[in-house]
């Protein structure tokens, strides 16, 4: 692994770019740059690892059980990009990335423009909103947050602490956080209690699954630590300028508890920005309640020589993405000229075995873990659009009164996904209020319309671009 340290040292142009350096971004680095192409991995984070593996060269966690065996195969992954011949890019901002495969990257407050061959974006998944009244009250935070700060420092939220959602993860992160010590004064289970007969019909393929036992495992470890609380069906954060106390209903009835912090999580979902602002088709998938991006058996997407890998092309496991981001890189490697078509299809014999296995207990788990709707559509005096502070009555109002009908139509009337986050913490309660508003599929409400920049960048960082001189002749005659 070639790192380097600024943006300009990056070459004008590789053979391969790879976005994001979680399980599936390493592993098709890895297995690129071991065939000789060109190969760069930018990443934000400081260290590779992704939000799974957060850490896992650097975390002060050197006790293996306290996030589990799981979390250690990253390790693995990890070494092996390491020993690479990749160049990597750490603590980088991929803000464009172009059809013709153009990538604007900043680090460091300066920008460098670059060309690729072949791109794999990697960039993984994002928890799924959660708009709950009080949920921007300070002590309010996502779970997957508080895993962070976890893996990467050592260090658990303090005080009275109330996990609440559902999900796998969340039984994951109770689990990690009981490992290192930290008591949950209640964990708040909101998995709506009809979501077992829906996932029936999927049990066979989950029970061959390896799911199945780490799930029970889990649970049993969690359940036999914490005070759990099924059945949830209304949950409200409380305080004036913090989080004070946690007020739910189960079996309509209310109760509180005091609470310094709520940790919230109803599971995860593609991050789609830069997939969508590259041009790439997007469709609702109503099984996993989320826009993911089309892609082939690959992950090549509606636009030449851009494939996307791992969680941000569906959610999958972290096993399956690193599988997925080696079926990337050898289709990359076809596509280059390096491998044959042949070639390409015995390699990837074994590695769809794994995606397989690991794919049998998916949909099960999609709809056992279907979060309620209560929870995905804010409520009138909830806020929906944290950026702009928008509620979802306002949206409301406006799609009735207005005739709006979806995300980009908002945007001029209430500036919704306009803010800092692009859309990232609203963009599926915005579509799903729109849809429930105007009584149609999500699908057909559609998403935010994304362009570049896909992240936040300075005027200042922008300014540091390099033009040619044909540019600037082209500006000074105008």
């Amino acid at each position: 692994m070639n790192t380097l340290n600024e943006v300009s040292e990056l070459a004008a142009a590789y053979d391969l770019v790879v976005i994001g350096a979680g399980p599936a971004g390493m592993a098709a680095a890895t297995l690129a740059a071991g065939a000789g192409v060109s190969c760069l991995l930018v990443d934000e984070n400081p260290a590779p690892g992704g939000q799974i593996y957060r850490g896992i060269g650097s975390t002060p966690l050197t006790e293996r059980r306290l996030l589990g065996e799981e979390y250690w195969k990253g390790a693995e992954i990890a070494s092996a990009f390491a020993g690479s011949a990749a160049s990597y890019l750490p603590q980088a901002t991929v803000w464009q990335l172009s059809p013709e495969r153009e990538l604007g990257i900043s680090r460091g407050g300066r920008t460098r423009m670059i060309r690729a061959t072949r791109v794999i974006m990697a960039t993984g998944a994002l928890e799924r909103p959660f708009p709950i009244p009080g949920w921007t009250l300070p002590g309010v935070m996502t779970a997957g947050a508080a895993q962070i700060l976890l893996k990467t420092a050592g260090v658990a939220v303090s005080g009275k602490v109330v996990l609440a959602g559902t999900g796998p993860l969340l039984w994951l992160i109770a689990a990690q956080y009981l490992a290192a010590g930290k008591r949950f004064d209640a964990i708040l289970d909101t998995t709506p209690k009809g979501s077992w007969r829906k996932a029936l019909s999927e049990l066979p393929r989950f029970l061959a699954s390896p799911y199945l036992r780490k799930g029970l495992r889990l649970m049993a470890t969690v359940r036999g630590s914490a005070r759990v609380i099924s059945g949830v069906t209304a949950l409200a954060a409380e305080g004036s300028d913090h989080l004070t106390q946690v007020r739910y209903t189960v079996a309509g009835r209310e109760s509180v508890i005091d609470a310094d912090h709520l940790l919230l999580h109803q599971g995860v979902v593609p991050n789609i920005n830069m997939a969508s602002a590259s041009g790439c088709a997007i469709d609702w998938d109503d099984e996993q309640l989320a826009f993911v991006p089309r892609v082939d058996a690959w992950g090549a997407t509606s636009v030449g020589g851009i494939a996307i890998a791992g969680d941000g092309a569906g959610i999958a496991g972290a096993e399956a993405a690193a599988e997925r981001g080696r079926l990337a890189a050898l289709d990359a490697l076809a596509a280059l000229g390096r491998i044959t078509p042949a070639e390409k299809a015995r390699r990837a014999t074994p590695i769809r075995a794994v995606v397989t296995r690991y794919d049998r207990g998916r949909a099960f788990l999609d709809r056992l873990y279907r979060p309620a709707e209560q929870f995905r559509v804010a409520a009138d005096a909830t806020v929906a659009c944290r950026c702009e502070e928008v509620t979802g009555g306002q949206i409301r109002d406006v799609v009735a009164n207005l005739n709006v009908l979806g995300p980009n139509q908002l945007k001029s009337f209430l500036r919704c996904g306009m803010g800092p986050c692009q859309g990232r913490l609203c963009g599926l309660t915005v579509t799903e209020t729109i849809a429930r508003t105007r009584g149609v599929d999500p699908a057909e409400v559609g998403y935010y319309r994304l362009r570049a920049p896909v992240k936040p960048i300075t005027l200042a960082e922008l300014a540091t671009l390099e033009h040619s001189e044909a540019e600037i002749k082209t500006v000074a005659r105008g």
